[in-house]
């Protein structure tokens, strides 16, 4: 049984289903569960017969998932959705998963808690890591990185275009006193941009540099992509919600590589007369204006699925 309590907000629900084309006694995973969202609906449209894994780096994640969903056919995992091979191999079902889905943003709960650090909203310690328990917090790390090393995160995951100035702002701020507060961060950082787009704080690419950077994101995505092949059954699909620009443009790249066929040179055959192991069925979809309407964060979201032929 699967308790209705769910109150985080799941990204383009009914996309996502629709992407994923669900049969009612198949295998699924939930590679991103968060607080429960897609799982929920996904659950509701299996029988019996039909199984759901989730997976989620975020002990926190994990501990509502066990204690709202008291369901045999849901097992959770504590870890990163790239050691999805690994399990699934583990548990013989390597290439016979049905569907796979990937939200691929930050969860609204973990946003909420000024204690995970993930916001510049609200005022708590700097940590930003999906699983507290591992790794570095962003504070350790932005105490004790070099100038030009924060300055190439903050450009090459947030696209920020003051990532020297600000890098540089950062490294003589610690010097009077350790940077450990988001609000700390968000503020020096609002010095250093000399002006604001509408509707985004100065701060929001540096935060979104630290976060990936600190948690790996997007290696884990590309693990991901690369052992899509070995996950996968016959005519199963992949759904994956991107949030900017870096993921999307993984997602794509992938997706266009695995549902095109390149001939080699020498070979007298046309590109046409051979058929890619993938056919791309969503192209590129954003949420409704209904959803943006009620669910701001769903606003630059989208959604790209690939299937595996039969």
């Amino acid at each position: 049984m699967v308790m209705t309590t769910i109150s985080h907000l799941p990204v383009m629900l009914h996309e996502a289903l629709a992407g994923l084309n669900i049969r009612p006694d198949g295998l699924y995973i939930d590679a991103t569960f968060g607080r429960g969202g897609h799982s929920e609906a996904i659950l509701n449209r299996l029988n019996a017969q039909g199984r759901l894994l989730c997976f989620d780096k975020d002990p926190q994640a994990i501990a509502h998932g066990q204690a709202y969903f008291q369901d045999n056919r849901v097992i959770f995992y504590q870890t990163c959705f790239s050691k999805m091979k690994e399990t699934l191999r583990a548990l013989g079902v390597e290439k016979k998963v049905d569907g796979i889905l990937l939200d691929l943003g930050v969860s609204s709960p973990q946003l909420e808690q000024p204690q995970r650090g993930f916001s510049f909203m609200r005022d708590g310690p700097l940590d930003m890591r999906m699983n507290p328990n591992q790794g570095i917090s962003a504070a350790q790390w932005i105490n004790q990185a070099e100038a030009k090393t924060i300055a190439k995160v903050l450009k090459h995951y947030g696209e920020e275009a003051f990532a020297k100035k600000i890098s540089h702002a950062i490294v003589a701020a610690r010097l009077k006193n350790p940077i450990l507060t988001t609000l700390a961060l968000a503020n020096l950082v609002a010095q250093c941009v000399p002006f604001k787009k509408m509707h985004q704080h100065p701060a929001t690419k540096t935060f979104q540099a630290i976060r990936i950077f600190i948690n790996q994101e997007l290696t884990a995505i590309e693990q991901l992509l690369q052992d899509v092949t070995h996950l996968l059954a016959p005519g199963a699909r992949l759904a994956m919600i991107s949030f900017h620009s870096l993921e999307d443009r993984m997602v794509k790249r992938y997706f266009r590589q695995y549902s095109t066929v390149k001939v080699p040179k020498g070979l007298a055959i046309l590109e046409k007369e051979l058929i890619p192991e993938f056919e791309w069925v969503v192209k590129r979809q954003k949420p409704s204006l209904e959803e943006v309407s009620y669910n701001h964060r769903a606003r630059s979201a989208t959604l790209r699925v690939l299937q595996k032929r039969v």
